[in-house]
């Protein structure tokens, strides 16, 4: 009796293994056959992926589920007034979202939201038209807890025809297929160009999943199930390996702004991969000295003398790309400190705060929030410009930060 158990015990657990390898095996990834997902991860890395799946990388796009969208629908906040005759309102139709336009009482159109986009500071979202992806012209913004215009959108007309570019995909998601086309001149080749700006809704990998930071998985996921036992990392490259300029490179390929001259798709960037590889700086493209503080955390960190000062210091010094920023600015003024032991305030400074307190609010002094002017937007029924506000990632001295 005993051996029949064991050798049920034994079947049962081979079976969960087929199953393991069967579900990787049987994956179709629209990337290609390199690719696992990234729910293969989780049989091996699973405090890791539940980190990450929570966190505003893994859903800077998601589906448009009741669970994953920001703002009202049922309440009195759900309405964005143009005039007196035009509004806007935010519906759930059966189990559909929709922005749904009135003039006069009378419905005059309605479209889905098919795809978010963010979730940490706030959220616009778009609708599939004929392989195009449109904006929805009003968002939600954590800082109102509200509704207001998507960037850039007018608060007095209003507009369904905006496309969502496919670079604005390139850093949301971790795929969107379309056509690519190499072409070389005399002087350079120019690899994986877009062709056309149609997209195949059905190719999106939402978010930035686990192997758009971390490579193709399909041969790492195999070995290792099948060789539990060893634990370095086999087929696939280990973030640690790399050198400091391709630590930096991996998170500049989204974090570094977009004025430069692309020469490659940032869907083909793998990790390890020279950032100048995929793009090239534009002589006099712009002032270095006033880069906005949405998606140039990467120039901004770099013009800081913390940052030219140490060999060390990436992004991963201070952020754990699996997670979203910690709220308790206390965590990184321990960073701070670990290089700015014994630090003096001045006598005015000191005035402000004690010198403890001060020791524990290093980054609201020395990396303020600032207005972005990149991303503006208007309330309901608002004439007030309203600017998207983050946190700069210059570390400075500003006389006028909030003490």
């Amino acid at each position: 009796m005993k051996k029949l158990r064991t050798f049920f015990a034994l079947a049962v657990l081979a079976l969960l293994a087929t199953n393991c390898n069967n579900k990787s095996e049987e994956y179709i990834d629209p990337r290609g056959t390199d690719y696992a997902g990234s729910e293969s991860c989780i049989q091996c890395h699973q405090a890791q992926y539940e980190m990450a799946s929570h966190s505003s990388h893994f859903k800077a796009t998601s589906l448009p589920t009741k669970e994953n969208i920001l703002g009202d629908f049922s309440q009195g906040n759900h309405v964005f007034i143009y005039d007196k005759n035009t509004k806007l309102v935010m519906e759930q139709r059966n189990d559909s979202l929709y922005q749904v336009l009135y003039k006069n009482g009378k419905e005059v159109e309605a479209h889905p939201f098919d795809i978010l986009f963010g979730t940490k500071h706030a959220q616009t979202s778009a609708y599939w038209n004929n392989h195009f992806a449109y904006e929805l012209p009003v968002s939600f913004y954590k800082s109102l807890n509200n509704w207001a215009t998507s960037p850039g959108y007018s608060a007095t007309q209003v507009n369904f025809n905006r496309k969502i570019e496919k670079e604005c995909f390139a850093c949301h998601s971790s795929n969107i297929g379309s056509r690519y086309i190499t072409t070389s001149s005399d002087s350079i080749t120019f690899m994986s160009m877009d062709v056309e700006d149609f997209m195949n809704k059905k190719t999106l990998v939402y978010g930035i999943d686990c192997e758009r930071c971390h490579g193709p998985a399909k041969k790492h996921a195999a070995f290792h199930l099948k060789f539990p036992d060893v634990k370095k990392a086999q087929n696939i490259v280990a973030i640690k390996s790399l050198s400091r300029q391709q630590k930096l490179d991996a998170c500049a390929i989204c974090h570094s702004g977009n004025d430069k001259l692309k020469i490659k798709s940032r869907f083909e960037f793998r990790p390890g991969d020279n950032l100048l590889d995929y793009f090239r700086g534009v002589p006099n493209a712009n002032d270095t000295t006033h880069y906005d503080v949405h998606g140039n955390q990467m120039r901004l960190l770099t013009q800081s003398k913390c940052f030219i000062k140490s060999d060390k210091m990436d992004c991963i010094t201070c952020h754990n790309p699996h997670q979203n920023a910690s709220p308790n600015l206390a965590s990184y003024a321990k960073i701070c400190m670990s290089c700015h032991q014994g630090i003096q305030h001045n006598a005015t400074t000191l005035k402000t705060m004690s010198g403890s307190l001060l020791a524990a609010n290093c980054v609201e002094c020395h990396m303020p929030k600032k207005s972005s002017n990149a991303i503006t937007f208007q309330p309901s029924n608002s004439k007030e410009l309203s600017n998207y506000i983050l946190r700069t990632h210059k570390i400075g001295i500003y006389p006028s930060a909030k003490k």
